[in-house]
Formats: C-alpha cells, structure tokens, sequence
C-alpha cells in the first residue's frame, strides 16, 4: 500500500495529515477558490484542499493505513 494520497495535483504523505475537515469549506466571499472543498491540514502549518471525493478517499486511505500498523 502507498503511503501518498492524491489531492488536487498533490501526492500527499498520509502521515502528514493531521485532521480533514468534515463539513466543506464556506466563507461566502466573492473571490474564494475552495468554497465547497474539504481543509486539510498538515504538520508545518500547511493546508490543501480536497473535493468531496478526494476527502472520502483520504479518510479510508488513512483507515486502511492504521490498520496495517
């Protein structure tokens, strides 16, 4: 099993994530990118954002990948 997960144009660490939204993204501002995607948090600070699709995935990816250990 890869321990990537792709999100957007991303191949990110699963070990990395710290939490994913579980509602999307909604700010109601004229000029946001990711109204309807899901935060994802990483260590260092960082975020991306993932479609519905690609949340669902990562929440069973990192499952899976708890499970192995």
């Amino acid at each position: 099993m890869s321990i990537f997960c792709r999100i957007d144009d991303k191949h990110v660490p699963l070990y990395r994530v710290l939490w994913v939204s579980a509602t999307p993204h909604f700010c109601g501002g004229d000029h946001c990118q990711f109204e309807g995607r899901h935060e994802v948090a990483l260590e260092g600070g960082d975020s991306v954002w993932a479609s519905h699709e690609e949340q669902e995935q990562l929440l069973q990816r990192i499952e899976e990948w708890q499970q192995s250990q």
